[in-house]
């Protein structure tokens, strides 16, 4: 018996092709305990897959039916049904086993797509780093899950525990539960199904779905927030709708090849330039990306003279200094178009800029209702979520030239068996048109960036990575640190 899919899930399932797979993923890098062998790493891996027991999540299988009058639904398999060989896999890194070679393997992976006949998910467990480390990469259809949802799953795999051992497998029922709080400014889920900035900047289709379903009863609010809206993108001001964005090589169509790119910085050294810029932590997120792709396209001739356009899924509870210390409880979440002044040569300048555009967008949020809100998101991306449907690039302008989003990750360390979880790289969905996605998570004291983009439009992302940290210099110096 076929269980109903959310139509905003199914979506995903009815976009993807060859050139567009719909799956998130995610990087992980571990030390093993003290006196851990690869032997005993491969060991504990191959204990866990001779259990006979698989969380309900990783035995869904998608199906569609004469009975289901052809709409996808779930069908979950019993336990011995799911073949872990399958799913479960292992890799070793040519030498010499560094970060190159790591990266190469996971473009790789990343850019096939989940087999269908089965429970879309796959675990690879990559040995053969040359620090020692290993590395766990992950995969998941957005249909079963988006990067929000992923990270949970993760975090509820580990334990604060550095001493514990014989620990289920992530994709075994969990005998313990590992909360995920939230760091800095967080990015809440669009609703309570879907969960995440990543579903909150590619759920496209179904922010559309929603707001009509939402916005029935508010008909009388929702014609002067449109026109509002529309003003403030005409006069460029900041909103959840862009007229402005221009045309990039980031913005064409796109393959089916990945490649991906990530690098870490120290929580603490964005959270002192926020705090001397009089800025958020996601502002310096946003001003470190501007600066990257104003200095990857310039070095190509590829710069436009107009600033490129982020699409940014946020928060819109108040912080105290907006808010003169009377922050409103509960959740407010919209998407807003945020001016990367890509056009300004200077980096101080730039960060003035997505900082007051950020404020001007929120502000003009929180005048909303939250169906409004939800109602404007999906004005916003609606170009983009029928561009995802059909599978091209539409004759206009692109609505936003990068979405740049941020996942809550865990904030104190973390441990399988001992191995303690050094870095979580995300890694996202290039979509028709948007050739790049920068997604940001925080672990422990770090925040890292996972760059995925579109192979054959983006054959080299390292440069981006040099690009991000002579911009965190140069950020520093503009505030005087």
């Amino acid at each position: 018996m076929l269980l109903p899919m959310a139509p905003t899930d199914s979506l995903f399932l009815l976009g993807e092709s060859r050139e567009h797979p719909m799956h998130v993923g995610g990087l992980a890098l571990f030390t093993p305990p003290d006196g851990t062998s690869a032997a005993d790493l491969r060991e504990m891996f191959e204990t866990a897959l001779t259990g006979d027991r698989v969380t309900p999540l990783f035995r869904k299988r998608a199906r569609r039916s004469l009975t289901s009058l052809g709409q996808w639904g779930w069908d979950t398999l019993a336990d011995h049904q799911v073949d872990l060989g399958h799913h479960v896999r292992r890799d070793a890194l040519p030498r010499p086993g560094g970060t190159d070679e790591l990266m190469a393997l996971v473009s790789r992976l990343h850019g096939t797509l989940l087999d269908r006949s089965r429970p879309l998910w796959e675990m690879h467990l990559i040995e053969g780093l040359a620090d020692g480390r290993y590395a766990v990469y992950t995969k998941i259809h957005h249909a079963l899950a988006d990067g929000a949802s992923a990270m949970n799953l993760l975090a509820g795999s580990l334990s604060a525990d550095p001493h514990r051992r014989h620990m289920p497998a992530p994709w075994q029922p969990q005998t313990h539960l590992t909360a995920v709080p939230t760091p800095h400014e967080p990015v809440q889920p669009m609703d309570s199904a879907s969960g995440g900035g990543l579903s909150a900047a590619l759920d496209l289709p179904g922010l559309a779905l929603r707001a009509g379903r939402t916005v029935a009863g508010e008909v009388a609010g929702l014609l002067p927030a449109a026109i509002n809206t529309l003003d403030r993108a005409a006069r460029g001001t900041g909103g959840a709708v862009s007229l402005t964005a221009p045309h990039t090589v980031l913005n064409g169509s796109i393959g089916g090849a990945r490649q991906v790119a990530a690098r870490t910085f120290p929580l603490e050294r964005i959270r002192l330039l926020a705090k001397h810029a009089d800025a958020t932590v996601n502002d310096i997120v946003l001003a470190m990306s501007a600066g990257t792709l104003r200095g990857y396209l310039h070095a190509r001739n590829a710069l436009p003279a107009d600033p490129l356009i982020a699409m940014v899924p946020v928060s819109l509870r108040p912080t105290d200094t907006e808010s003169g210390g009377s922050a409103a409880g509960g959740n407010r979440v919209g998407v807003l178009m945020c001016n990367l002044a890509t056009h300004l040569p200077d980096p101080g300048h730039r960060l003035e800029t997505v900082r007051d555009c950020m404020r001007e967008g929120k502000a003009a949020l929180r005048e909303m209702s939250p169906a409004q809100v939800l109602a404007m998101s999906a004005l916003g991306a609606a170009p983009l979520g029928m561009e995802l449907l059909l599978g091209r690039r539409g004759p206009l302008r692109p609505p936003f030239n990068v979405v740049i989003s941020n996942v809550a990750g865990p904030r104190t360390p973390l441990y399988w068996n001992g191995a303690r979880l050094d870095a979580l790289y995300p890694l996202s969905i290039p979509t028709t048109g948007q050739a790049l996605n920068i997604t940001c998570t925080s672990n422990d004291d770090q925040i890292a960036f996972g760059l995925t983009g579109c192979r054959s439009t983006l054959p080299d992302l390292n440069p981006m990575l040099d690009h991000l940290d002579t911009e965190l210099d140069t950020l520093e110096r503009a505030v005087g640190l």
